[in-house]
């Protein structure tokens, strides 16, 4: 793969700490939800920030491939992304679950299918989820 772009983001205090890209352009406080024993409230959590990322990630590569084909999505076309977390069923610590629902206003179903289905092939978060990436670890001082 020809790398195009890459990031980083740092997280301190885990649930209960912060986020932040090295650039400053996304600086967040982690508060773990109420159904998980937090505090919920004011805050964000890792699978709110998965869902925004991956949702704004499939939008792009849905209006990247209906351009390719020649589609004009509105405007009002919109992903939502719904993110899950529990304990996995092996007792192996915990996993998530993803599901997307795609909206296309005044675009026929089978126009619309065949281009989710397509932009769910070109989207990374996709990609690594149907292929079940493995993430390079490493320890650093």
């Amino acid at each position: 793969m020809k790398t195009l772009y890459t990031t980083k983001a740092t997280s301190t205090g885990g649930r209960e700490g912060t986020a932040r890209s090295e650039d400053g352009a996304l600086e967040v406080k982690l508060t773990p939800p109420k159904e998980m024993g937090g505090p919920g409230g004011e805050g964000t959590n890792p699978e709110q920030l998965f869902a925004a990322g991956y949702s704004a990630c499939f939008t792009s590569a849905l209006f990247n491939v209906a351009g390719k084909k020649k589609v004009k999505l509105p405007e009002e076309t919109r992903v939502s992304a719904t993110v899950g977390v529990g304990p996995r069923d092996d007792g192996q610590g915990f996993g998530i679950e993803v599901s997307l629902e795609v909206s296309i206003p005044g675009l026929d179903r089978e126009t619309a299918e065949d281009l989710v289905k397509t932009a769910h092939v070109v989207c990374p978060y996709s990609h690594a989820l149907r292929v079940n990436y493995e993430v390079p670890v490493s320890v650093t001082e």
